[in-house]
């Protein structure tokens, strides 16, 4: 898929809480075709102790709006510095970069979507691609308090939502590992992203119960074309560029200990 470096338009800066910002981006002439999955390396300027760009997943994209959404966890000088941007300022975007979700080889198969934290991002693009097609997927959400669910009213419009908080603020109390439906119902695939603890965590339940599961991986990214090689990540297939051959790895394929 051919990559692209624009300047693109802030058309709108949504703050969901002191530490999740939601940017939504356009351009004067269509944005380039994007797969649920893949992400941008953003330019941050303004932020003198920031060098490389910023790996962000591609939360959605509004084709209807000519919108791109990145949704931002502002941890670091750089997000931090993305977090302070507003509707007109400019950001410089590599895009599309690495490679996508797998849509369900049957149209009827019961597609989980896990994710943690911000990793929850992706899998908004995802779930809309599959509502699309004629899937309802099963979002399982995981976040530290209610305060720090996000886009719950997003993901509630495309599929079935489930929610696990640390507190027990909203919905099941503990992790997503601990959901009440991972032992109650049967489900084809799981496409998932967020902390490595969970994402091993879940690919031992997948591996366990003999489903088809890949992660989305969050390895450092500085170039997002394979020529830095932070990356790396070791498979069965030798070491492999995260930004290049992934981020979306089949969990077959990853030297986890499940």
């Amino acid at each position: 898929m051919k990559k692209y470096v624009l300047d693109l338009k802030v058309s709108a800066v949504e703050h969901l809480n002191s530490k999740y910002t939601l940017i939504k981006l356009t351009d004067e002439k269509p944005l380039p075709q994007m797969m649920p999955g893949q992400f941008v390396e953003v330019r941050v300027d303004g932020s003198p102790t920031t060098f490389l760009r910023r790996p962000i997943s591609i939360n959605y994209v509004d084709t209807e709006r000519n919108e791109m959404w990145l949704l931002v966890a502002a941890i670091g000088d750089g997000t931090r510095a993305l977090a302070r941007l507003e509707a007109g300022d400019t950001l410089n975007c590599v895009l599309p970069l690495g490679n996508s979700f797998t849509m369900p080889a049957n149209p009827s198969d019961k597609v989980l979507l896990v994710g943690g934290g911000v990793g929850v991002a992706p899998l908004l693009f995802f779930g809309k691609q599959l509502k699309a097609s004629g899937i309802t997927p099963t979002f399982l959400l995981g976040a530290r308090s209610a305060a720090d669910l996000l886009e719950y009213d997003m993901f509630c419009q495309t599929g079935r939502v489930l929610v696990t908080t640390e507190d027990g603020s909203f919905g099941e109390k503990g992790f997503v590992t601990n959901h009440s439906a991972l032992s109650s119902e049967k489900f084809d695939q799981i496409s998932m992203c967020g902390p490595k603890p969970m994402m091993v965590a879940m690919a031992r339940y997948a591996y366990k119960n003999g489903i088809e599961c890949e992660a989305s991986l969050e390895n450092k990214m500085a170039c997002g074309v394979g020529a830095c090689l932070c990356c790396v990540e070791k498979t069965t297939e030798g070491n492999v560029c995260v930004c290049k051959e992934g981020p979306v790895i089949n969990i077959k394929k990853l030297l986890w200990q499940i």
